[in-house]
């Protein structure tokens, strides 16, 4: 009986080598964040990446998503940067020579390379939590304070949804359309004044800086997002451990964000939701392991799994042993 508890004993042991050996360097080290972007719009857009100063570039800064595509992104713990959709674009691979209508970095090319957005364009902002903090969260949000170029919604299994899913275009003010009407920019950019820029001794200060007839337009349209530069308390969104953001340009018509749930066609490419079975889990992440296909957000979502499966597989072997 001794010798059958202890042959037991052994082989659970050995099971749990394997399975820490099979993890190890893939699912517990990776601490990445996977953005995955969307494009729901009629035609091609371009996003551009801008990694802050002090973060990496990622691993591009411009690339074309054709209608219907999706693409993702890593970003390392501790990144901050932004993104957002450029429009209307024609590229010259050989004289560098290309533009977009919205969003153009002005490299003429793809590629960003380090170069921010011309307005108007919805800007997409995130800080991500650096790597062994306890108790931090990532920091995100959608800002019209830059203008608007088209509608996008970013989420994230388990917490708030953010973004603008309303069409500008069709709500803005006249003296506000950008030039060929592709465009709606901020009253900063149309008139510069330092009341609506919240710049100069005057107004660069919160207490300062209050919302124009303008930003309360963007507001009613978009309340999650950031209309004017102060407007933190109501635009500006917190996520802890998530690891996986869905970031969707030109969402379904009627999209919500008035929930913490997924407000999008369930069809879309999304983060994986943290309420589903460790099983499911482990079984989907090892199927995309067989194909080739896993991504950041099901190796998050497989190390919950794994943490649950190890712990099982202790108790097992301590009551063997005994």
């Amino acid at each position: 009986m001794a010798s059958s508890a202890a042959s037991s004993s052994s082989i659970v042991w050995r099971l749990l080598f394997v399975f820490m050996s099979f993890f190890q360097g893939t699912t517990l080290v990776s601490g990445a964040t996977t953005f995955t972007f969307t494009n729901r719009c009629g035609g091609t857009v371009w996003p551009g990446v801008l990694a802050n100063a002090g973060s990496p570039a990622l691993d591009t800064t411009g690339f074309a998503l054709v209608s219907g595509e999706s693409r993702s992104l890593s970003a390392p713990p501790g990144w901050s940067g932004r993104f957002w959709a450029r429009t209307g674009c024609a590229f010259d691979s050989d004289a560098g020579s290309g533009k977009c209508a919205t969003g153009d970095c002005g490299t003429g090319e793809a590629e960003c390379h380090g170069a921010g957005a011309a307005p108007p364009a919805t800007l997409i902002e995130f800080t991500l939590a650096g790597a062994g903090a306890p108790k931090q969260d990532d920091y995100y949000d959608v800002s019209l304070v830059d203008g608007y170029n088209v509608p996008v919604v970013v989420e994230a299994a388990g917490c708030p949804a953010t973004g603008c899913a309303a069409d500008l275009d069709e709500r803005c003010p006249p003296e506000l359309r950008a030039t060929g009407g592709s465009g709606c920019r901020s009253a900063c950019e149309a008139f510069g004044r330092p009341e609506d820029c919240c710049s100069g001794p005057e107004f660069g200060s919160p207490g300062a800086c209050r919302p124009s007839a303008y930003s309360q337009v963007f507001k009613a349209a978009c309340p999650r997002a950031y209309s004017y530069a102060y407007d933190d308390a109501t635009s500006t969104f917190t996520c802890s451990g998530s690891g996986a953001y869905s970031v969707t340009f030109c969402p379904r018509a009627g999209a919500t964000l008035s929930s913490q749930k997924s407000s999008m066609d369930p069809t879309m490419p999304r983060p994986n939701d943290l309420d589903d079975s460790a099983r499911l889990a482990a079984d989907s992440w090892l199927a995309s392991l067989a194909t080739g296909e896993t991504d950041a957000a099901t190796t998050m979502t497989a190390a919950s799994a794994f943490q649950a499966a190890l712990a099982a597989a202790t108790v097992v072997a301590l009551l063997v042993s005994h």
